[in-house]
């Protein structure tokens, strides 16, 4: 059985309704999935995991959260190398680029992501929800 962790931060409530949502499509493919805040999370737990789903809302210009989300990202970012990754969150401004700069960060440290990620702007749809579910599958 593959065990799963999702990471996150959120701060209005939407990217926290998106990692449930990854929750429920990791526990639905099998995996024992525990649901972590970016603050709990560190490179010395990710040897626990064979998949993890990392999930930030873009802050001020375009940037992960700065005082919790991005310290733990740095931390094990360079700890992932064979585990499934997958990132997903939201914005409320802006276009989404933030993604497009996460996701090249992480491919520049080494990390393969199993998906393409997932964002939505506010909280999820219903087609967003169905989409984090899959996320969560393929990180299981």
């Amino acid at each position: 059985m593959s065990k799963v962790a999702v990471v996150f931060w959120s701060g209005t409530g939407n990217t926290a309704a998106m990692a449930d949502a990854v929750v429920e499509g990791a526990k639905a493919a099998g995996a024992d999935v525990d649901l972590l805040q970016a603050g709990e999370f560190s490179s010395a737990k990710a040897g626990e995991y064979t998949g993890i789903a990392f999930g930030c809302p873009a802050m001020g210009d375009e940037v992960l959260e700065e005082s919790e989300f991005q310290p733990m990202w740095d931390d094990v970012k360079g700890s992932l190398g064979g585990k499934k990754v997958a990132l997903f969150g939201s914005w409320g401004w802006g276009n989404g680029a933030w993604m497009d700069f996460w996701k090249e960060d992480a491919e520049e440290s080494g990390v393969s992501l199993v998906t393409d990620p997932v964002i939505c702007c506010n909280g999820p749809d219903d087609a967003t929800l169905q989409d984090l579910r899959t996320l969560g599958g393929a990180v299981a």
